[in-house]
């Protein structure tokens, strides 16, 4: 299913001009990754969490856009907002990657997002460290244990299963550590 897009600039202009207030601007990444730095304004929301609230967006009278690192988990949450009813819903066209590479417009702080999203590491670069990790010294013990190596194999398996079914069970996993879920608040 397609959804119409929103590009940086439009996004940047809209903020820009105080026109963005008819606008729910949602980041679906993990609370972890969000702490790195998002879209001002937004509000984050992750992926597994969406559906949950879907019914404080419909019929608000404003546009909802959802956001995340590349655009893939954000348009996973625009179908599932636009299957809970929620209508309009626009994606932010190539994710923060593509808004952190624009400059910034004038009256945004330009220490902001591209900064931010430097400063932590997003679940995707947090799955291909472990993944990568598991793989290499799985090899390596083989020398030693020769079962490690399925191991290997595991985890290659999974990346391909991954890979097909859009889903990521490692990134789940790795999304409920404390760095990836909120700070609790005292």
């Amino acid at each position: 299913m397609t959804f119409p897009i929103i590009t940086s600039r439009s996004l940047r202009a809209r903020r820009g001009s105080g026109t963005a207030t008819d606008l729910h601007v949602i980041d679906v990444r993990s609370p972890g990754e969000f702490a790195g730095g998002s879209v001002p304004g937004a509000r984050n929301v992750p992926l597994e969490r969406i559906a949950d609230h879907a019914e404080g967006l419909r019929g608000a009278g404003r546009e909802t856009v959802t956001v995340c690192r590349t655009g893939r988990r954000a348009h996973q949450a625009a179908e599932a907002l636009r299957a809970a009813g929620v209508e309009p819903v626009m994606v932010l066209d190539g994710g923060l990657e593509a808004y952190a590479a624009e400059e910034p417009s004038a009256s945004e702080d330009p220490s902001g997002l591209p900064a931010a999203m430097r400063a932590g590491w997003g679940l995707e670069r947090q799955v291909r460290l472990v993944a990568g990790s598991l793989v290499a010294s799985s090899i390596l013990v083989s020398i030693w244990r020769p079962r490690a190596r399925f191991l290997a194999g595991a985890v290659g398996t999974g990346l391909s299963v991954a890979a097909l079914t859009n889903t990521c069970a490692m990134g789940r996993a790795l999304s409920a550590l404390p760095f990836n879920r909120p700070p609790t608040r005292s």
